[in-house]
């Protein structure tokens, strides 16, 4: 019994110790523990021992592992695991070595590359010359690549990849400077170096072919076993390409590092050849900035008489337009009354002229309106070499413009016996944007100069569209579509040598004193400025004895225009507009009694509706004035007359007496409105602009300014006639505006449209 329960205990004691041994190490990783039996012989000693010798083992096994591997992670890599080891233990020992010492050559590869990169970078800084630098690098990269031969190509400025590469420098070389060739190596910078800088890439030679080069000493020579060419790129640019020999070859470091400094070379060469563009700028930036300093000495000194000069031109440019428009005021206000008194005249309304009287009456009007075409030529003429003439261009039907045209020039050539013919092509656009006006005018010219020397046979105005791709002007050139109006005529024509003249001022084809045809020779030579404000011009051919074509071309569209809108189909040609008949006659205010309030104020009334000027007849038509429905509305009015020329004052007078209006006058706007407050019954004020003390634009604002004279009807009457004045009369208040000399029958159609009322609207959906 005693000596199995002493058993039994020695066996769960020895149990115990083993297995908290075995736990220790295999389970929980802790080693250096032993097992403690006491009182155990034979086998089971054996066996403690055994235990005892496996977890001993391990213990120092494992952690020799694990200081060498701590080592390894502290940056100690000269340490190796050397505890005896069997089986597989063995085989993860020398892994565990073998790994160590790899990782301790790859390490010291890489301190190996990285200091020298370092070093190699430093040592190109502050360089400037490249020959200097190249040679730098090949006596610095040879011996540390382990090679015995190196060349360096430089790639001209500008040259394609593989071209105009230039040996600058050479490592054991027949030649230490630049240019030449190499023994057995052919023409620099060519073969493998010019393929190395297309492809962009290193190419590696590891089997050279014999008598490829040889690397030569003072005591013999030998062939290279390893050739590397290496492409210098900066941001994909080739700048050159490094070649070197070894005779026993080129490591994967050595390769690696010679990749990674070719970059460096790269951004180096590139900043030097960078630097040196700047110095070269720099040093021409110094030249031009020297010459730009005298110069701009030169300019000040010329800026001081320009500004000057600038000066005296804007002085003079005030003066000039202000000289326009008092010539404009004085030549047309005398002129104003000489030819309402003589068209009083020429019309004989009572029969007391002889037809002798009339005759001279009517010369007298013809002198006078000849002398206004002059004197609006002239103005013209200013204008352009002013600067003052501008275009406002509009919406214009092309049947519009040539109702104008057949209204103008039919009456004339059948007076004259002559044909006229207007022709449209299909192809036309039927409507244009340009100014009517200015338009109107040099067809105007070109059409009176045709009729003017055409004797026999006729005039034709021809509209086409043409290819503006032929033009110079970029106004034609670049328009969508271009017009020619083409006026042909059978008159005596021009000599060749004389046709650049006529478009000059004041010259004509027959400048002589004995010349069989009249005129100041202005109409071309402005009809060809207000062509090219339209954007176009006007070309002319003409052949003695046959006759004469000016072609006016614009495009269908001013340049100023917006975008077209689809064509709309072409109307038929309508006749010329005729004077419509006033509405049925409004009874004039009685005055009002004395004492009594004034009368209210009436409505607004529209601006009357009116053909153009220039479509009015020569003659006053004063007997219809004075029977049909216009006398109706006319009689018993009393006008006010505000003008401090007295002449126009007489010669307005008779003419409205005509009519049956009774005139009030004031000789400027101050007086004017004390005349209107005196008389209420005034129903319509024809007002002067340019009077002294109160002129005609403060005069309508006064007059709109007081409440029961807000709504008079007031008539800009002036001669004062310059780009943009009727504008800035109807904002001063203007109900129209009339140019003088004054065009009787406009007046007074412009005088009914105020006057009458307004036809009544139809009710909506018809009568």
């Amino acid at each position: 019994k005693t000596t199995l329960n002493t058993m039994v205990d020695t066996l769960s004691s020895f149990a115990s110790e083993v297995t908290r041994v075995a736990r220790e190490v295999g389970s929980e990783g802790r080693l250096g523990g032993q097992a403690r039996v006491e009182g155990v012989y034979g086998t089971w000693k054996r066996l403690t021992t055994s235990v005892n010798e496996l977890a001993s083992n391990l213990t120092t096994q494992v952690r020799a592992i694990a200081e060498v591997t701590g080592a390894v992670t502290q940056g100690d890599m000269s340490r190796s695991i050397t505890v005896e080891a069997q089986g597989e233990v063995a085989e993860l020992k020398n892994n565990i070595n073998l790994m160590v010492a790899n990782l301790r050559e790859t390490t010291r590869a890489k301190d190996w590359l990285e200091s020298n990169l370092t070093r190699m970078a430093a040592l190109m800084q502050g360089h400037r010359d490249l020959m200097e630098v190249a040679g730098l690098i090949l006596s610095e990269l040879t011996p540390l690549m382990n090679a015995q031969f190196g060349v360096f190509f430089l790639a001209e400025s500008g040259a394609r990849a593989g071209e105009g590469l230039k040996l600058i420098a050479g490592y054991g070389t027949d030649q230490a400077g630049a240019g030449g060739s190499l023994p057995g190596a052919g023409t620099p910078g060519s073969g493998l170096i010019a393929q190395a800088a297309r492809e962009k890439k290193r190419i590696l030679l590891t089997d050279a072919p014999r008598d490829y080069i040889t690397i030569k000493s003072g005591l013999g020579g030998a062939e290279p076993a390893s050739i590397v060419i290496v492409p210098i790129l900066f941001e994909g640019e080739v700048l050159g390409v490094i070649e070197l020999a070894s005779l026993s070859g080129f490591s994967e470091v050595h390769l690696a590092f010679l990749d990674q400094f070719a970059k460096t070379i790269g951004v180096s060469i590139n900043t030097i050849i960078a630097n040196s563009r700047t110095e070269s700028l720099l040093s021409q930036s110094q030249r031009l900035t020297a010459e730009l300093r005298e110069r701009s000495d030169e300019l000040q000194r010329s800026n001081a008489a320009l500004e000057e000069k600038a000066a005296q031109l804007a002085t003079a440019s005030q003066y000039k337009s202000e000289f326009l428009a008092n010539m404009s005021h004085e030549l047309r206000t005398p002129l104003n009354s000489l030819l309402i008194l003589a068209q009083l005249l020429a019309d004989n309304p009572d029969g007391h002229l002889s037809e002798q009287d009339v005759q001279f009456a009517t010369t007298i009007h013809r002198s006078g309106s000849d002398l206004l075409q002059l004197i609006s030529d002239i103005l013209d003429l200013s204008k352009i070499e002013a600067g003052r003439m501008d275009v406002r261009p509009g919406e214009l039907p092309l049947s519009t413009l040539l109702d104008y045209v057949r209204a103008t020039f039919r009456p004339l050539t059948a007076d004259r016996g002559l044909d006229f013919e207007i022709t449209v092509a299909d192809d036309v656009p039927r409507e244009l944007y340009s100014d009517e006006q200015r338009l109107q005018q040099v067809l105007r010219n070109l059409l009176s100069n045709a009729v003017k020397f055409t004797h026999s046979g006729g005039v034709a105005l021809h509209v086409e569209r043409v290819a503006g791709g032929e033009f110079e002007e970029d106004t034609l050139r670049n328009a969508a579509d271009v017009v020619a109006f083409r006026v042909q005529d059978t008159g005596i024509g021009i000599p060749p040598e004389k046709l650049p003249v006529v478009f000059e001022a004041f010259k004509q084809a027959d400048g002589t004193t004995s010349r069989k045809y009249g005129g100041t020779g202005l109409g071309l030579s402005i009809s060809r400025e207000i062509a090219r404000l339209l954007g176009g011009r006007i070309t002319a051919e003409s052949e003695v004895g046959v006759g004469s074509c000016f072609t006016l071309c614009i495009p269908a569209r001013h340049p100023e225009a917006k975008p077209a809108p689809p064509p709309a189909p072409s109307p038929a040609p309508a006749a010329p507009p005729p004077i419509a008949a006033a509405p049925a006659p409004v009874a004039a205010p009685a005055p009002a009694p004395a004492g009594a309030s004034a009368p209210a104020p009436s409505p607004e009334v529209p601006p009357a509706v009116v053909p153009p000027e220039d479509t009015w007849p020569q003659t006053t038509r004063l007997k219809e004035w004075q029977s049909g429905h216009p006398g109706r509305v006319l009689a018993g009015r009393r006008i006010l007359i505000v003008d401090d020329d007295i002449r126009n004052v007489f010669a307005l007078t008779h003419v409205l007496g005509r009519v049956g209006i009774t005139v009030k006058y004031a000789e400027n706007g101050r007086e004017g409105l004390e005349v209107l407050q005196r008389n209420p019954d005034v129903s319509v004020v024809l007002m002067d602009i340019m009077m002294p003390e109160m002129n005609g634009y403060d005069a309508i604002r006064a007059i709109r300014g007081t409440p029961r004279l807000a709504h008079l009807p007031v008539i800009a009457l002036t001669a004062k006639a310059m780009p943009g004045d009727r504008e800035k009369a109807i904002a001063s208040g203007a109900s129209d505006y009339v140019s003088k000399p004054v065009d009787i029958d406009r007046l007074l159609s412009v005088i009914v449209g105020l006057l009458a009322p307004r036809p009544e609207a139809e009710p909506e959906g018809g009568a």
